[in-house]
């Protein structure tokens, strides 16, 4: 094994598909990331503002089906049903994939917000409106500020947990030079090569150890950052 693992380092092609699917992996995650982030905060303010706004128990209603849904069925099955069914349209498949990641990741992230977010003392809500800002400003102003702290490791252990669950991208198709290109797809091509799925298997694994380490000391440092200005 050992001799495969120092045959597969030592050939430039070889290499190259880890670096493809390397690439390949971290804009996907990024991107699904990024979309996740985006959605789940909206989903979070819905619900809460369905609390107190009437108007917005509807649109509270709609996000409690999307987060049942997508929490409580496969990431695999949404994958197959988004890609093959919903945008089956030639070439658009890797965006498919990443529509599909953001999705599933949204309906995380929203519940880690909305949990940050009602940790705080309901107090600071009646400060803010009793100065006179609306509902929306004291959620930006004053409540979201405090709830970061309890949101930022919640949300880094889900972009942890979403970078693992895009390795199964390559199930729909990849070739090298495309998104779904990703480092699981990077073993199955270099098993084609090297037929020993251990020895390729390891270094993807180191791979995503490395990169899972970098977004954990990203989330510390962040939260040494937020303990620092606290004590401000």
């Amino acid at each position: 094994m050992i001799q495969d693992i120092i045959k597969i380092l030592s050939n430039g092609e070889l290499v190259g598909y880890i670096l493809k699917g390397t690439v390949g992996t971290l804009i996907v995650t990024a991107c699904s990331a990024l979309m996740g982030l985006v959605l789940g905060f909206i989903v979070a303010i819905v619900k809460i503002a369905a609390e107190n706004n009437k108007y917005m128990k509807i649109p509270a209603f709609i996000c409690n089906i999307y987060t049942t849904v997508i929490r409580g069925t496969p990431v695999a099955l949404q994958l197959f049903i988004l890609v093959f069914a919903v945008f089956a349209i030639p070439g658009f498949k890797p965006y498919a994939a990443i529509i599909t990641f953001g999705i599933n990741s949204g309906a995380y992230v929203s519940e880690n917000i909305r949990a940050g977010i009602m940790s705080v003392d309901k107090g600071q809500l009646e400060a803010g409106r009793a100065l006179g800002l609306t509902w929306f400003q004291t959620m930006i102003k004053i409540i979201l500020p405090q709830a970061i702290k309890n949101i930022i490791p919640a949300i880094g252990n889900e972009m942890i947990a979403l970078l693992k669950e895009t390795s199964i991208i390559s199930w729909v198709g990849a070739t090298p030079g495309t998104l779904t290109f990703d480092l699981n797809a990077a073993a199955n091509t270099i098993y084609h090569s090297i037929p020993n799925y251990i020895a390729s298997g390891i270094l993807v694994g180191c791979c995503y150890l490395v990169i899972v380490y970098i977004m954990v000391y990203v989330v510390k440092y962040l939260e040494r950052r937020m303990r620092q200005s606290d004590k401000r």
